[in-house]
């Protein structure tokens, strides 16, 4: 049994093996972390976290659909399969694939693909934590703003956020290198290395640059970042870019006027590289806009990028930030369908 219990704690997949008395003899370490309330021995109730009182004793464990499989195999002395709907630690169904097969005196219960279905669960959860580090999606204060968040995968590396700092509102938009998971993971570092206490943005990437030199990544990795503060009180837009596109203002007077800033993104390149702010005076009704790569090197069938000439004319036939963004995303859509890279935007109401 010991050398069962070797193999099976080193299988990827959820195992359990009960005796012909439908007692639960050892659950293996993918089972238990599956179902987090499983003692790994006694009843199958025990296994699985049945809220029960007592296993096989009460009228529900009749239709108990653990019992039944491994009854099946135990009177067909053989091999049985089905899918079966459990309810986890959580308190969610999850519908499991299970063949049950001899093992000696034993019987072996090996959960199908749920390796597979263990991390499309954590997918979901990642999914949902990096869903609050969004800003709220209408405006709680301060400048209005409307934005689009579209990873091109379960998880993002682009990072959008809105907030308050001294009475003005600070806008951010940073994209991290790479996809999927480790940019997503990337992406959470920017959310909880951005000093939201800095009342500037050259100071608040300064500050970020620095925290990323700690991570001693190598060159592949680096964030580009678009920082802004409207201070409403004298109209100027005070900025700081990072390798990043170029933010763009819709002047209600004079039409587009794009914000030209050089300067690399947070990386080991140039790890003391002196980021400062710059400021550009705007008026009421001015639309400012944040966006990432995604948006203008979008490609469609054909191998042609969205492009900013794109933007620039959806901006200028919008009323405001909100109505920008939802036409902005129902023409990536009609241009390329689907995304290669991730799609952000922020746009403010000045």
């Amino acid at each position: 049994m010991n050398l069962y219990k070797n193999i099976l704690n080193n299988l990827p997949t959820a195992a359990i093996v009960v005796d012909k008395n439908l007692r639960v003899r050892y659950a293996s370490r993918s089972f238990r972390d599956y179902f987090p309330l499983s003692r790994g021995k006694g009843s199958l109730k025990d296994a699985i976290g049945c809220p029960e009182r007592g296993c096989g004793k009460t009228e529900k464990c009749q239709f108990c659909p653990m019992r039944a499989l491994f009854r099946e195999a135990i009177d067909g002395k053989g091999l049985a399969f089905r899918l079966v709907v459990l309810r986890n630690a959580e308190g969610e169904n999850v519908p499991l694939r299970i063949k049950v097969q001899p093992l000696g005196k034993f019987y072996l219960g090996v959960v199908d693909g749920s390796y597979e279905t263990e991390i499309a669960r954590e997918m979901y959860h990642a999914q949902d934590i990096q869903q609050r580090l969004l800003p709220p999606a209408t405006s709680f204060g301060g400048t209005p703003y409307s934005f689009m968040f579209e990873p091109c995968r379960e998880i993002g590396g682009d990072l959008p956020d809105v907030y308050l700092q001294g009475g003005d509102t600070m806008g951010l938009l940073a994209d991290v290198s790479g996809k999927g998971i480790s940019a997503g993971m990337l992406s959470a570092f920017v959310k909880a290395g951005w000093d939201r206490s800095e009342p500037s943005p050259a100071k608040a990437i300064r500050g970020l640059n620095s925290k990323f030199g700690e991570l001693n990544l190598d060159e592949r990795s680096y964030v580009t970042a678009a920082a802004v503060r409207i201070e409403e009180a004298e109209r100027k837009i005070r900025y700081c870019v990072a390798g990043h596109n170029a933010p763009i203002l819709l002047k209600s007077e004079t039409g587009i006027d794009e914000i030209v800033m050089s300067a690399p993104p947070i990386s080991d390149w140039m790890p003391d590289f002196g980021y400062e702010d710059r400021t550009i005076g705007y008026r009421r009704g001015d639309i400012l806009v944040l966006l990432t790569d995604g948006v203008t090197e979008s490609r469609n069938d054909r191998g042609e990028q969205f492009g900013l000439e794109r933007v620039e004319g959806i901006l200028q036939r919008s009323a405001n930030a909100e109505r920008f963004i939802e036409r902005l995303k129902a023409a990536l859509l009609s241009f390329c369908g689907a995304f290669d890279d991730d799609v952000t935007a922020i746009a403010f109401d000045l």
